[in-house]
């Protein structure tokens, strides 16, 4: 009997197909989630962030104790602070430029800003909407009064005195607070403005008083001398910077430990040293100067003479603008960097091809082709002696700024073309009324005016004691007591 037929079992292919086809899909999920897997499950904090866009934000305001440019750049207080911080991260440091303390208050609450350094007092009310850094510095607000009118004492005399403070400021809940002792004691708010502009209203006598932080004072006293300090009106307070209230702390915990190790280090000190103490007393008196010529120029004139010549130069002059720099020292360095006779920036040196600064030779040749630089530069309708005198005050301030002069002197109906005109317009660069308009902003505008007149000075006073010299000599001195030098009279100008 034939065996019955059999058949081999046909595979359930419909469930055999479901099967391969969720093992694909586990497949393609885990291979899409092999980088997150292998990665960060949380998105980078500030700091990261911040250090991958190698960028750090400071929301300031332009003016002598904040940021502002010279001729080697930007600088300030607060600049210099805020990028020390910034180099300590590897990021490049950029300013959003605020008008006013309400709108860099409100600029930082809405986060439009990484933090603000703008000398900001530590103060209650400020606390609800933004966070202080540990502070690095301390102010004391003062009271401002004009130079010729009575000197206030007390908060008695304030009484009855038109009286100017910021709105919303500190020291306006200081006269709040004392208004509850002194019921008469008035005052006005202003919006949008600064304390410098407080202090020239004093100067100019539209305000018989002003309440400014003593940092302020101090830094801008040269330019308003008729503002003068009276008295302390409250206890000192706390300077620091400001941040946005977030919920991740890392950009405010990196910058307290970098404000921590800047004060222990004695950095602050030093940066503190450089803008808010009052300069040394002037070491440019024509004694010094004279004995300076004897004992300082001898060892480096034989470098003057052969670099004036080979640039076409008076090498008086150059001797009387390395004076102005370096009082003849080659050592000299200054807080900023700057180094050697000529106080050459490295980046000048650097574009000059000169390898070390402190060497007599390569800073007095750097120096006399630097100023022929800007003197090439200056617009070729200024003429001669004026040619000179602005390209002076050029090196000292900057082209920019200069040019930011001879703009407000046209303005003001002068001659941008005459030192004589431009040089009483160069101080407004310190005014914000004027450098609010400019192009360049902020400058130390009064510095160029006595850089010029100083370097006049030693100029004359150099071709003073040659001329004397020579005629030792002609009266039978011995010659080896007399340095052989041209005459020139007192009036002569740098040959260029």
């Amino acid at each position: 009997m034939d065996k019955p037929e059999t058949t081999e079992p046909t595979p359930n292919t419909e469930k055999h197909y479901t099967a391969s086809a969720q093992t694909r899909l586990v497949g393609t999920v885990f291979l899409c989630l092999m980088p997150f897997m292998f990665s960060s499950s949380t998105p980078p904090s500030l700091l990261e962030k911040i250090q991958q866009d190698g960028l750090l934000q400071v929301v300031s305001f332009n003016g002598p104790s904040t940021y502002y440019e010279d001729r080697f750049g930007h600088t300030g207080f607060e600049y210099e602070l805020a990028r020390a911080f910034a180099d300590t991260l590897g990021v490049e440091l950029t300013i959003k430029d605020e008008r006013g303390l309400q709108n860099i208050l409100e600029s930082i609450s809405e986060a439009k800003g990484h933090f603000a350094a703008a000398g900001l007092s530590i103060a209650d009310e400020r606390q609800q909407s933004i966070r202080f850094s540990i502070p690095y510095s301390n102010t004391t607000q003062q009271v401002i009064y004009r130079r010729g009118n009575p000197k206030p004492k007390t908060i008695d005399d304030l009484l009855g005195k038109n009286i100017i403070v910021i709105s919303q400021s500190s020291h306006a809940n200081t006269l709040t607070k004392l208004k509850k002792h002194y019921p008469e004691l008035s005052w006005e708010e202003k919006d949008n403005i600064e304390m410098t502009d407080l202090l020239s209203m004093v100067h100019n006598g539209n305000a018989d008083i002003a309440l400014v932080d003593s940092t302020v004072y101090i830094t801008n006293q040269t330019i308003y001398p008729k503002a003068r300090k009276a008295f302390n009106i409250a206890e000192p307070e706390s300077i620091a910077w400001a941040f946005p209230k977030r919920i991740d702390n890392s950009l405010f915990n990196a910058a307290n430990a970098f404000l921590r190790s800047y004060i222990n280090n004695g950095k602050l000190t030093e940066l503190k040293k450089k803008y808010f103490h009052k300069p040394p007393i002037n070491e440019s008196s024509a004694l010094i100067l004279v004995q300076r010529i004897k004992e300082r120029l001898p060892q480096w004139i034989g470098y003057f003479r052969q670099i004036a010549l080979k640039y076409d130069m008076d090498w008086l002059f150059l001797a009387a603008i390395s004076y102005q720099e370096s009082l003849w020292n080659k050592d000299a360095k200054s807080y900023t960097g700057v180094r050697g006779l000529m106080m050459l920036t490295h980046k000048t040196a650097r574009e000059l091809s000169i390898k070390d600064r402190t060497d007599p030779e390569q800073s007095i040749d750097g120096g006399a082709r630097y100023f022929l630089h800007i003197h090439k530069r200056i617009s070729q309708n200024i003429k001669e002696p004026n040619r000179t005198w602005m390209a002076l005050a050029a090196y000292n301030v900057g082209l920019g700024h200069l040019e930011d002069a001879r703009v407000l002197t046209k303005n003001h109906g002068g001659n941008p073309n005459i030192w004589e005109d431009v040089k009483k317009n160069l101080p407004l660069l310190a005014n914000k009324k004027y450098y609010r308009t400019t192009k360049h902003g902020y400058a130390r505008g009064w510095e160029p005016v006595r850089y010029v007149a100083n370097i006049r000075n030693y100029h004359n006073i150099l071709i003073w004691y040659y001329e004397n010299k020579q005629r030792q000599l002609t009266f039978g001195l011995k010659k080896q007591e007399v340095i052989e030098t041209p005459i020139f009279k007192a009036s002569s100008l740098p040959h260029l």
